[in-house]
């Protein structure tokens, strides 16, 4: 959501969830009113020193029309502009027009953060990294790159306070990006909960079990092309740590359903291991290009019904047998690393979207 504010324009990130767990959006910002400088409380200022006199001296002498100030309406304190309303002030004005912000104290430390980052007198790097400091308190949820676009430091030096802060605490599971998506930390959990809903409903929509499961489209489609191979719907680079003394299977399941595996449900289910790629057949983006259609042309050479493979296997003489098997583990190894490589894009998308 953009406001104005006089010449600024104020982008408000995703805050702090409501009762569904949705990330709450930011009010905007009132139309601008004038009031009494009496009735004013000092900001909440993210500034450590307070105001600058040389500033507000500037300002009180220089004769532009000043932008109106930012008020927290709950508490009538100034959000953003104490040093506009000192210099009014000294200009001997007794009113000063003002736009009203609706929203929580935290909501209003952070719009204020946020404002004096993108305007007038710098915040100092100890202001910023103090300001930080309290979003991360106040908004745990939000992403490295979202409380740095705000208090205008690095997402790394972000991490690094973050860490600080984490010492000893409860740890989070999810974290809502700059662009208001809430996505898992660990997308093993996000993929077990997708790997059920499609179980559930195999012709549901990619968009539609991302939503419920809490992740990317691009995840879900790699889960379900995981569960038509039979293998587990998350990477084994993604599995947590197994307790100690017990080394599962690549593909053992990390929680059942109704003691049977994921990929097991999702196949009876859909009553096919091909469910997967009838859906590509029916995706046009695919069915309407050249290499759309020279994908499909190999997924359905490669992806075998259990018999047919049975049949080659028996059909291969046995001077050919390690020659066979050979190629067959390069053509295997060529598609994984396809695999990965759509993985890696996946990945790259989510974080950048962060």
């Amino acid at each position: 959501m953009n406001v104005e504010h006089g010449s600024l324009r104020v982008t408000s990130l995703p805050d702090t969830r409501n009762a569904s767990g949705k990330p709450a959006r930011t009010a905007a910002l009132s139309a601008m009113e004038v009031l009494p400088i009496g009735v004013l409380l000092p900001a909440d200022s993210p500034r450590l020193s307070g105001e600058d006199a040389g500033h507000t001296r500037a300002l009180a002498d220089s004769e532009a029309t000043l932008p109106p100030i930012l008020v927290h309406r709950s508490t009538m304190r100034v959000i953003d502009g104490m040093h506009r309303l000192r210099a009014a002030l000294l200009r001997g004005r007794h009113t000063i027009p003002v736009r009203y912000f609706d929203g929580s104290e935290a909501e209003a430390f952070v719009l204020a953060v946020e404002a004096n980052t993108m305007h007038g007198l710098a915040l100092s790097v100890a202001d910023r990294t103090a300001a930080a400091g309290r979003i991360l308190d106040s908004h745990p949820h939000w992403s490295d790159r979202a409380i740095s676009s705000v208090a205008g430091l690095s997402d790394k030096a972000v991490a690094v306070l973050r860490r600080s802060a984490d010492e000893g605490g409860a740890a989070q599971e999810v974290r809502t990006g700059r662009d208001g998506r809430v996505r898992p930390l660990n997308s093993a959990s996000a993929r077990l909960r997708a790997s059920q809903l499609i179980a559930d409903n195999p012709t549901a929509s990619l968009r539609d079990i991302a939503h419920r499961a809490g992740t990317s489209p691009g995840t879900v489609r790699d889960v379900k092309r995981r569960l038509t191979r039979g293998e587990h719907p998350v990477p084994l680079s993604q599995r947590p740590s197994p307790p100690v003394g017990r080394t599962p299977s690549p593909n053992s399941a990390l929680v059942p359903i109704g003691g049977t595996d994921l990929a097991a449900g999702l196949a009876r289910r859909s009553g096919s291991r091909t469910a997967g790629l009838e859906t590509l057949r029916n995706d046009p983006s695919l069915r309407h290009s050249d290499t759309g259609r020279q994908l499909l042309r190999l997924l359905s050479v490669h992806l075998l019904p259990d018999e047919h493979r049975e049949r080659l296997v028996r059909s291969v003489p046995e001077h050919c047998a390690g020659v066979v098997s050979a190629v067959a583990r390069e053509c295997a190894g060529a598609w994984d690393t396809f695999a990965d490589q759509l993985d890696r894009r996946e990945a790259y998308r989510d974080r950048a979207a962060q």
